[in-house]
Formats: C-alpha cells, structure tokens, sequence
C-alpha cells in the first residue's frame, strides 16, 4: 500500500514546541491519547481498520533523516538535546494499537508521554486520507481546483477593498483533516504562489522547509491539560504551565492558548507578568468576536497596547468568516487566521470530524471547559465537576 506519512517532519510545529518541553521539563509523564470521530462518516471507519494497522507499522519503522534534524535544528528555539534525542527516536508499536469497535475506529497511543506525544497529527492524516482514497479523486480534485481558485480570486478582490491598521494574513492549519498530502502541498504551494502578501506561513513543518515558508505554531490543549496531573494545585496548572513555557522559549513562541478552561478563567490567570511576556492569544472555541472583545478589554484594563499584540483565530474558519473577523478587529490590534479543513479538504465531499486528544496523564483524567461545549472529551465526571469547582465554570 502507498504510505501516507513518508518523512516525521509532516506534522504540526506546534508538535514539536511541546515536544520538546516536555522532554526537557516531565520526561517521566506517562500520557494517553484517544481517537475520536465526532460526526457521521460515508461509511464506517471500522473498515479502515487493516489499512489503518499497516500505515502505523510503517510509521513505526520511519526515523527522522540528517537533513529534517539539520533543519530542525537551524530554528533557533529548538535545542540541540532535543535535536539528539529526534536523531535516535522512532516511535515503538507496542505504544499504539488500533481495532474495530463495532462500526467505530478506535485508536489509543499509551506509553511515556515523549513516546506517544506525537502520534496524534500523524494518525489523523493517515485516517483521512485513507478514508478519502474511497472516493472519486478526479472528481474531488477537479472540484477542490476550482474551490482553490475561487478562494485565490476572493484574495485578489480583498486588495481592492478598504484595509484597516494591520495587515490580514493568513496560514495554513491544514495537515490533520487534509484531503491527501500532495493535495496540500499543491494548495500550500498555490497561496504561495498567487497571494503571498496574505499567506504568511504554514503549520506542515515539511511544507514550511520545502516550500521556504515560515513554519506556524506554539501549543495546544494537550500541553496546558498534562498540567493538570504534574503535581501542582489544580488551580494553578495553567499558571504553571505558561511558566514553564516562558522559561523554555524565553520570548520565542508567544501565542498562549486560550480556552483549556474557558476565556474568562484563562484571563483569571493571564496577568500583567503573562500579558507583557506572551505576543497574543488564540482562539479555538466559542464565540470569536465574544472571546477578541474580551482580550482587548483584559489588555485595556493592564494597560497593555493591544497594537502590539496579536489575535491568533483558529477555529472552523474560512475566508469570509476570517475576512470578518479582520474587519472587526484589525483596526485594534494585529491579527492572524490558521485556516485548517477549508484549505485542505475544500472537495465538494463531506468532511470527517476527526480528533486525537490527550485522555489521561499519569494515569489521572484531563480535560478541557472550552467555551464550545461540544469540544468536551473526558469521561470522568467526577474530575469533570471539580475542574468546574475550582474555576467557577458553569456546567
């Protein structure tokens, strides 16, 4: 079968950023990670299931070559340890197992967390793709050509239109629910190309190195919700957790994300000292405009300048919901818009759901309150109702 995941540098940056301050901060947690598909796909994911096994075997069999470590290790916030640790790593089958149940996928990477930690990205490309090989690719890539043309034409016609104090851009987010990766790299490679005063980089870190992009990326739910089980008071994770981040990146990387527990606990927590150290924010669930009027509002109270911050939006969007979104806000402060599925997955065909989440860490449940109900994956609902407890999140 055609492997899907050729080389380990196709996968987020954001991977590798938390990666890496994992292994130099809690090298001995022990993590779990659950797939979950939350909508109705074409057919059932079960039968992916022997192709499924066959793509994480090859995986399982790929190490990262001297050119990925030398690029690696060319970005100046990644550590030389870190870039010896990747030259000996691969990762160990025994740490992830797939199976059918009933109709369902199910796909759980256990094992120390700097083990199984990256699996994520990986195995969502590998499901999706799989999933789409079913369908009629002429069609669907005739269909996403035209999509990405009109989006290109939609672009071109923003020149025209009146700007406001910041630039809009625009990165691609796309790798995990993509159509395939040629597809991606094609769309990446197009933005490029036709647009490149909006297109400002790309989350692929392959694709950033290929393509000479700037690669995309702090943290994730992943990283601020391990804090939950590291031992300090549970009302202090996040704290911690942006600490631990200042201390490791000393000004690189500085978009905090936002909503583990909701916009209105994280601002409990992101003070003078967080709000002059972090660049901006991102969000990725809940209202948008709700969540950009109640930053600017926090930054106006510190007596922070807004203008020399940045709103990072990344949930769900697409160019008209971006473009909003920049007419909103732009005239107050910078802006940025990580496109995911709609870059890559635009094909006329109905799209999978997919996720891959941290479940448990040092054998204790996490989870997030995020500020969309539906993003809520922890099964545990006594954990479920103390996190609410202590930060005052209604149910």
């Amino acid at each position: 079968m055609q492997p899907v995941i050729y080389s380990l540098l196709d996968t987020d940056l954001y991977k590798f950023t938390m990666w890496q301050t994992m292994l130099h901060r809690h090298p001995q947690t022990q993590a779990e990670y659950t797939f979950v598909c939350r909508n109705e796909p074409a057919y059932p994911l079960a039968d992916l299931l022997a192709d499924v096994n066959e793509q994480l075997d090859h995986l399982c069999a790929l190490n990262f070559q001297p050119d990925e470590l030398s690029y690696l290790g060319g970005l100046r916030f990644i550590r030389s340890d870190f870039v010896d640790f990747l030259r000996i790593f691969h990762f160990q089958r025994e740490f992830i197992s797939a199976r059918a149940v009933g109709p369902k996928l199910e796909i759980i990477a256990s094992g120390p967390q700097v083990h199984v930690m990256a699996f994520e990205i990986y195995v969502l490309a590998i499901v999706n793709e799989l999933y789409f090989r079913r369908f009629d690719a002429t069609a669907a890539l005739a269909e996403g050509r035209r999509r990405l043309a009109a989006k290109i034409a939609r672009l071109r016609a923003f020149d025209n239109e009146l700007q406001r104090r910041h630039p809009f851009e625009f990165f691609d987010f796309g790798v995990r629910r993509r159509f395939s990766r040629e597809w991606q790299r094609e769309v990446v490679a197009t933005f490029k190309q036709e647009v490149p005063r909006y297109f400002k980089g790309a989350s692929n870190v392959l694709f950033a190195r290929d393509l000479n992009l700037v690669p995309i990326g702090t943290m994730a739910h992943e990283y601020l919700q391990t804090y939950q089980t590291l031992g300090v008071r549970l009302r202090d994770f996040q704290r911690k957790a942006l600490e631990d981040w200042v201390q490791e990146y000393r000004g690189d990387l500085g978009t905090a994300l936002t909503d583990v527990v909701g916009m209105d606990a994280f601002l409990g927590d992101f003070d003078l000292y967080f709000a002059k150290l972090f660049d901006g924010l991102r969000h990725d669930s809940g209202d948008p405009v709700v969540w950009g009027e109640k930053a600017l509002a926090h930054y106006e109270k510190l007596r922070v300048d807004a203008h020399t911050k940045r709103l990072v939006f990344s949930d769900g969007l697409d160019f008209e919901k971006s473009i909003a979104l920049y007419h909103h806000f732009a005239d107050r402060t910078q802006t940025g818009f990580g496109i995911g599925t709609n870059l890559t997955n635009d094909m006329g065909l109905r799209t999978l759901h997919i996720v891959m989440k941290l479940t448990h860490a040092n054998r204790q449940p996490v989870a997030k309150l995020s500020d969309s109900p539906g993003k809520l994956l922890c099964d545990d609902e006594t954990f479920l109702a103390y996190l609410r407890q202590v930060f005052k999140v209604d149910s």
